[in-house]
């Protein structure tokens, strides 16, 4: 059994030996700790399973994140919700539910915090008190700190598996037909720009990730992320760019819009946006309308005409321009919409495919490809349309 006031005293002790340094390999401070408690403890009536937990937890707090680790070391949980140290929520397998441990104060988690952001090089204090970062295994981290914040620090942490989805594990998890996945991986090698929209969690990095692996080996990909969350395999020709927030002085930030930019200079066969929030959607468009075929990215919303009204609201943002330009640019930059839902059981699924395309009057027209449809009371992916602009495709076929 684990006494607070013991482990706070080791906990001091520890990190007041100069001789444990960042620059140390874990393996020895895991070491030098297990000494520090053996030698602190040996005239306590103290089990040896017991020096082994203080041990532990003295290392999860100086090197790892303290309490949660071992929800950071649990594949099954997908989201760690933290209000104020003293409650934790957590999401497994689709549930939310709140965790039976907490912080020891709010003095732990600010600790905790400053931990997080040093390590992606990002800043959070009360004069700036939202910041998104990341963990070292690509988890996205957003922490709001007061006075936005009312009853103490927030931090969510939405995890990725790391287990490696493949469209292969898509199908059989149900998240998509082989048939609307073979079809999409013809679009992607096609040079179809893709378009990748959901509500919050529904898996849009992950279908991300997945789209990517059907990218030709041989062509130069971009990813642009606000964090680097992108886990793109199998393709050599790879740079990968992320935001920077601007320094205590106001200079040095860097956002998704420069990135943009400079991404064009720096000679993409295709970008990939990790995901659009604002006015960058116009340099997005604008780069998908001058030859980098092929190009993806996500955005948030209910279904796909959600998305295209918020496209056009995001663009407006930064732009005097009739409404019909913006239109045909949206069609012109983006092939195909691939639309996500999430369940209430927590399941993930592709519930939408559809074709992108304008007329002579200028509105945008929706071509659905796949639909979901219900069969024997079950959701079932179903193509219901041919793609009307084939031009890419007979390409293809010829090359």
């Amino acid at each position: 059994m684990i006494d607070e006031k013991e482990y706070e005293r080791l906990l001091n002790i520890v990190r007041n030996d100069n001789s444990i340094t960042y620059e140390i390999d874990e393996e020895v401070v895991r070491k030098l700790i297990a000494e520090t408690v053996f030698k602190e403890t040996r005239d306590k009536n103290i089990s040896l399973e017991d020096r082994e937990k203080y041990s532990k937890k003295i290392f999860d707090s100086i090197r790892k994140m303290d309490i949660i680790q071992e929800l950071i070391d649990d594949d099954e949980v997908t989201e760690i919700m933290i209000n104020g140290y003293d409650h934790i929520f957590i999401e497994k397998k689709g549930v939310v539910y709140e965790w039976n441990k907490k912080f020891v104060s709010n003095k732990k988690l600010d600790d905790l915090i400053q931990q997080i952001v040093s390590t992606c090089n990002r800043t959070v204090n009360s004069a700036e008190p939202i910041v998104d970062a990341r963990l070292s295994d690509g988890s996205r981290v957003n922490i709001t700190l007061s006075p936005p914040a009312l009853h103490g620090s927030i931090v969510t942490i939405r995890r990725f598996s790391s287990e490696i989805f493949t469209m292969d594990k898509l199908i059989e998890l149900g998240s998509i037909s082989k048939e609307a996945a073979d079809y999409l991986k013809k679009l992607i090698v096609a040079g179809y720009s893709i378009f990748v929209s959901g509500s919050t969690s529904s898996g849009k990095t992950t279908l991300l990730n997945v789209l990517s692996e059907c990218i030709p080996k041989n062509e130069r990909v971009i990813t642009i992320e606000d964090s680097a969350e992108l886990r793109i395999n199998g393709i050599p020709n790879l740079v990968q760019l992320e935001t920077r927030n601007a320094n205590s002085s106001g200079c040095g930030e860097i956002t998704i819009r420069d990135l943009i930019r400079n991404a064009l200079r720096q000679r993409p066969d295709r970008l990939i946006i990790g995901e659009v929030r604002g006015a960058e959607v116009a340099d997005m468009l604008q780069a998908f309308n001058t030859g980098h075929e092929g190009s993806m990215s996500t955005g948030h919303a209910n279904s796909c005409e959600d998305m295209i009204t918020r496209l056009e609201a995001m663009y407006l943002q930064n732009a005097e321009i009739p409404l019909e330009a913006i239109k045909r640019q949206i069609a012109s930059g983006i092939d195909i919409m691939v639309h996500l839902e999430r369940s209430r059981d927590g399941k993930r699924r592709v519930s939408e495919i559809t074709e992108l395309g304008s007329e002579e009057d200028k509105s945008l027209v929706l071509n659905r490809i796949f639909e979901t449809v219900i069969c024997d009371g079950e959701y079932v992916l179903k193509k219901t349309g041919e793609l009307k602009n084939t031009l890419k495709l007979k390409r293809q076929e010829v090359v």
